[in-house]
């Protein structure tokens, strides 16, 4: 770090002017308890997000109603034939005949605000989390918005526009662009590495066709993970995991990289991909998957690849902040389990209703995972594999993400 960083030049500030410092420290204490953790479930078919204790029994805080802005962003997509024909396939293909209306969200550091990322009307917007009101608005490239992540220092959100193979990056506090890329056919997941130097995305291709077959895999699309730098947005890096796979011997399985989570250092990445029962640990050194773990399958789900919502087999996985654990989604499968990341031994298979997220608590014990299938937000504890609290949310929980609100915050007015 250079001598002249503000980090530098802050400390040399506080040991000249002495008399500064107290307050400082008072004030930076105050920020710190005027803040409450909590954790953000965004409800995707009722356009709402639920906001519930970060840890302990998930106990519901309050809600947000995510689409106030709903008759407004109708009147647009009505008024033109095309926005009107992607509303309709979001809503007859990925949305299960419903629309979405909630995919991420991640709050401000200063717990003001929530940011939400919003399929069906294509866009990105700011929520004033004591007002309920729209702070500013970002309309994506092409027809739908999808996955975000947060930078390390919470300044930036990338979002992926799905239709258009963008990743667009936001001020957080603003929703000004600061830079875009490109990416494979249908970007997904984003993941800011720890140190913030790079994203990494996850393009899925098409996930809503019938085209399921192993020989018709070439009908999904150009799938691969895109590397950039965080700062200019340049692309780094390509990793296509079709010539992993078949590496391995795999080459009936799919190379669409689905939720990822990488190990405390950032050295290996766990991933599940379209149609599998499991995940892949992978080597970023030496760039070659160095580990398969398959999972249970449910005896009651059918092996059939039509029949798994939007080529989601297993969806959803996160890891204990020490890195000895990992949490699964069993989503087709009805059930999520911890797994030990040395031994690949996964624990007990707790029933879960199409779980489609895994996260973790706040105190860093529990996995939780959104129940999609049954309105509710589950926790499970890394050190045994067991069921330890369940809060009943909206209409089909898929993200579930930490943020912050104001320590005496309640949900604002309709």
């Amino acid at each position: 770090m250079s001598a002249l960083s503000p980090r530098h030049l802050c400390a040399m500030a506080a040991a000249v002017v002495l008399t500064l410092t107290a307050p400082a420290a008072a004030a930076s204490a105050a920020d710190a308890s005027s803040l409450r953790e909590v954790l953000f479930v965004g409800n995707n078919w009722d356009g709402t997000a639920d906001v519930i204790k970060s840890s302990g029994d998930l106990a519901k805080i309050g809600r947000i109603n995510v689409i106030p802005d709903k008759d407004a962003r109708m009147a647009e997509i009505n008024a033109d034939p095309i926005k009107w024909i992607y509303f309709m396939a979001i809503r007859n293909s990925v949305g299960e005949g419903h629309d979405q209306f909630v995919d991420d969200m991640y709050s401000t550091p200063d717990g003001k605000s929530v940011v939400v990322s919003r399929p069906s009307f294509a866009d990105v917007v700011s929520i004033d989390l004591a007002t309920g009101k729209i702070n500013w608005r970002f309309r994506v490239s092409g027809y739908r918005a999808d996955h975000m992540a947060v930078s390390p220092d919470g300044t930036r959100v990338a979002v992926s526009a799905s239709t258009a193979n963008t990743v667009h990056v936001l001020n957080i506090n603003t929703g000004q662009q600061l830079g875009s890329f490109a990416t494979g056919d249908k970007p997904h997941e984003n993941i800011f590495t720890k140190d913030g130097k790079y994203i990494w995305n996850m393009a899925i291709g098409d996930v809503n066709t019938d085209s399921d077959a192993p020989w018709q895999d070439f009908t999904k699309g150009d799938r691969h993970i895109t590397v950039v730098d965080a700062t200019t947005y340049k692309q780094v890096k390509i990793i296509d995991m079709r010539d992993k796979l078949n590496a391995i011997g795999l080459t009936d399985y799919s190379d669409a990289v689905r939720p990822a989570v990488f190990s405390p250092d950032d050295s290996k990445l766990y991933f599940q991909v379209s149609f599998f029962n499991g995940f892949f640990e992978y080597d970023v050194a030496t760039d070659k998957i160095t580990r398969t773990k398959t999972l249970p399958k449910n005896p009651a789900t059918s092996d059939d690849r039509t029949t798994m919502v939007n080529d989601s087999r297993h969806h959803g996985i996160s890891m204990s902040p020490d890195g000895s654990k990992l949490c699964v989604a069993g989503t087709m499968d009805d059930y999520a389990t911890v797994v030990n990341r040395t031994t690949l031994q996964e624990g007990p298979l707790v029933p879960a209703s199409k779980p489609y997220w895994a996260t973790v608590s706040g105190d860093g014990k529990s996995c939780v995972i959104s129940e999609s299938g049954a309105d509710q937000v589950t926790a499970i504890d890394f050190a045994t594999g067991q069921k330890t609290a369940s809060v009943a949310v909206g209409d089909h929980p898929q993200r579930v993400r930490l943020g912050h609100v104001a320590a005496d915050w309640t949900s604002p007015a309709s």
